[in-house]
């Protein structure tokens, strides 16, 4: 059998980089400050997923280690989103966040309850969930904010 010569990427580092900046700048700028959520999409008036919402903790890792934030930055980042989460009202009401550990798909901006009649999403709670399991892995300094996102990321697991 022929061997394969590695394929070659037509992206040179520097678009790589840039790329990559851009993309974790949506979640610097998109990303709303009080609770951590991230809107679906930049249209206007979008819905805020809990999708986005778990990108954004992963991504805050890979923004500390490219220089895009700094450490205390991504902690605190992280931290507004898993208190919120922690935080957030769980039941059976119609505009609850979530019921049983898991969370409906789109969110008020403002609330973070239910907005609409979306769906209790397992896949995207999933996305949320591998997010603050990410970051809980990363942030693992022995601070008391580092120490809190683990506590969060696993009650929440």
């Amino acid at each position: 059998m022929p061997s394969r010569k590695p394929r070659q990427h037509s992206f040179s580092d520097k678009k790589l980089e840039v790329l990559q900046r851009l993309t974790f700048d949506y979640f610097l700028k998109e990303t709303n400050p009080e609770n951590g959520l991230v809107p679906d999409s930049t249209r206007q008036g979008a819905p805020y997923s809990i999708t986005p919402t778990g990108f954004a903790l992963a991504a805050y890792p890979v923004g500390v280690e490219r220089g895009f934030i700094t450490r205390n930055a991504g902690v605190k980042r992280t931290l507004t989103t898993l208190r919120f989460f922690w935080n957030s009202p769980q039941g059976p009401e119609p505009d609850a966040t979530g019921y049983k550990g898991f969370y409906y798909h789109f969110l008020d901006m403002n609330t973070g309850r239910r907005t609409g009649n979306c769906e209790l999403s397992t896949i995207d709670s999933t996305f949320l969930i591998a997010g603050a399991l990410t970051a809980a892995e990363y942030f693992n300094r022995d601070t008391e904010d580092e120490h809190q996102i683990r506590t969060l990321a696993d009650a929440l697991y």
